[in-house]
C-alpha cells in the first residue's frame, strides 16, 4: 500500500542541492573565492592611491587645469584606504574573539 505525503502547507518546498550549484552563476562564470576578492580589492586600493599620487604630482608641476580632479582622486584613495583599514580591524577583532573562545 502506497502512502501519500501530508501536504499541510499550501507552499511546496523545493530543495536544491548546494553541491549541484557550487561554482555556478546565472551566466556560468567561475565564482571567485573570498581571497581572490580580497586581493583584487587591495590591488584596486593601491591603484587609487597611485592615481592620487600622479594627480598630486601633476598639480605640483602646474599641469592640472581643474583642481577638483585632484581632490576627487584624493578622496577616492582616502575612502578606499579607510575601508581597507576597517576591514583589517574587523578581521583582526574576529580572529581575537575566536581565539578567546573556550573549546
Amino acid at each position: 500500500m502506497q502512502m501519500e505525503p501530508l501536504q499541510m502547507t499550501p507552499v511546496r518546498q523545493v530543495a536544491m542541492s548546494a553541491e549541484s550549484h557550487l561554482g555556478e552563476t546565472e551566466d556560468k562564470q567561475v565564482v571567485k573565492s573570498f581571497g581572490e576578492y580580497l586581493v583584487d580589492s587591495l590591488k584596486k586600493t593601491n591603484e587609487l592611491i597611485l592615481d592620487s599620487d600622479k594627480w598630486n604630482a601633476a598639480l605640483a608641476a602646474g599641469k592640472v587645469e581643474d583642481i577638483s580632479q585632484v581632490v576627487v582622486a584624493g578622496q577616492k584613495a582616502e575612502l578606499a584606504l579607510q575601508l581597507t583599514l576597517q576591514l583589517r580591524n574587523k578581521a583582526t577583532s574576529a580572529y581575537q574573539e575566536i581565539m578567546r573562545m573556550q573549546v
